[in-house]
């Protein structure tokens, strides 16, 4: 049978995608991820915004104008959120949620709706096939934090980790394969919490692994020494910092319940650059929620230029039935769209600022496809690079020359 996988969302969910996929391999199953003609089409799908939820919605549409005479599966935060949407949609035949997707590629032939609860502990699933030069590594799931505005902790469950040592024999597999690993989670800062470990305590025991290792989104509170002389021990460790900032505003950030002050937060992007100057310090920002005022957004736009981030992922306000924040009053579509606009112009210099930094510095770039005459990819630092006389997956230093397309022209540095 021809089976596609296709995702919706966030790393995790891919890790989770890719897993169902080797399974069904594993059985005989002609598999695809891109959205094509098939007999059966599985859809991991996402609820983080509204937005998100709305294309999961229509992603069973368009599978069925690729076979009117499919069977869909929907699976995933979208359903876990609410089945009821998808339920009576033609082509839908089994719809499931979060939980228990480790079970999808043994009960393709399920029909009707089973929405399981929340696992306690850590739900383990088969190692994805390596069909990148990038692999992801799912190593923990749930959130605890309930920030005001986000229903993932409702649909994902606490936190619980993976057991470090499944995570070590993952990897070690992996540095055979690939070349670079991202360890990912819901929420990566809280790795350990249930099981007794930490993320430092994890990066010492991939200290042996002979491959590049980067560290999906954190939160600022897991930055300390002992975390950063942890990234020091890794052989090839990628000084990327997703720093997870929403506001930069302390009366916006209370309200979102986000548990540390702007102050706070740009003790920690001091500690990284006393460990990494030129550490790519990324974040995201959520524009226009409620309670944010003119003054508030200023300071905001104001604090994200001091801080100097290489890369801002803006984001407008969504507000999530469920939340605490969905009781507040929303702010008009226009002062939110105008805020992401203005926020994105900031952002987009703040990048071009960090890669000005790196111009004429030497980077190790792990080159992934080709783009116009070009292979891309990215350095260690997360700079996309292009340059020419390099392969598809290969390991190349590269110097940096100038500012080009959304990263920079590169020449191969000489042996």
């Amino acid at each position: 049978m021809k089976i596609c996988v296709f995702n919706l969302g966030c790393k995790v969910n891919k890790y989770e995608s890719d897993s169902i996929a080797r399974s069904l391999r594993d059985k005989g199953h002609e598999v695809v991820c891109e959205l094509e003609g098939a007999d059966l089409y599985i859809l991991n799908t996402c609820a983080v915004t509204n937005e998100a939820e709305r294309k999961s919605r229509q992603c069973v549409a368009r599978c069925l104008k690729l076979n009117p005479d499919a069977r869909v599966i929907v699976t995933g935060c979208a359903s876990q959120a609410d089945g009821k949407q998808f339920e009576g949609k033609k082509g839908v035949a089994f719809i499931s949620g979060v939980a228990g997707k480790s079970a999808l590629a043994a009960g393709i032939e399920r029909c009707g709706t089973e929405i399981c609860e929340l696992p306690k502990t850590y739900e383990e699933m088969q190692s994805p096939s390596v069909e990148r030069t990038r692999a992801y590594v799912k190593i923990q799931d749930g959130c605890d934090n309930f920030c005001s505005y986000c229903l993932i902790p409702y649909l994902r469950g606490r936190s619980r980790s993976r057991e470090e040592d499944a995570v070590v024999r993952e990897c070690e597999e992996l540095a055979k394969q690939t070349g670079e690993i991202v360890l990912t989670g819901i929420d990566l800062s809280s790795y350990g919490k249930n099981t007794g470990s930490s993320l430092s305590a994890l990066l010492e025991k991939l200290s042996g692994i002979d491959c590049r290792i980067r560290l999906g989104s954190l939160e600022q509170g897991i930055i300390d020494e002992k975390l950063l002389n942890a990234t020091k021990k890794l052989r090839k460790f990628c000084p990327q910092f997703h720093l997870s900032l929403q506001s930069g505003t302390d009366s916006v950030l209370k309200k979102m319940n986000r548990h540390y002050t702007t102050a706070e937060y740009a003790e920690k992007v001091r500690l990284i650059r006393k460990y990494y100057p030129l550490a790519n310090i990324t974040t995201d920002l959520i524009c226009g929620f409620p309670t944010e005022t003119e003054e508030d957004f200023a300071n905001t736009l104001q604090f994200i230029k001091e801080t100097g981030f290489g890369q801002v992922h803006v984001f407008g306000y969504s507000a999530r039935k469920g939340t605490v924040a969905a009781k507040y009053r929303l702010l008009s579509p226009e002062t939110v769209s105008a805020r992401c606009e203005e926020a994105q112009k900031a952002a987009k210099e703040l990048h071009e600022n960090y890669l000005r930094r790196m111009t004429g510095r030497e980077l190790e770039v792990l080159f992934e496809e080709e783009q116009d005459g070009y292979i891309a990819g990215y350095s260690r630092e997360y700079v996309r690079v292009y340059a020419k006389g390099v392969n598809h997956s290969e390991i190349k230093r590269v110097v940096a020359k100038e500012l080009f397309r959304d990263g920079m022209r590169a020449d191969i540095s000489e042996e």
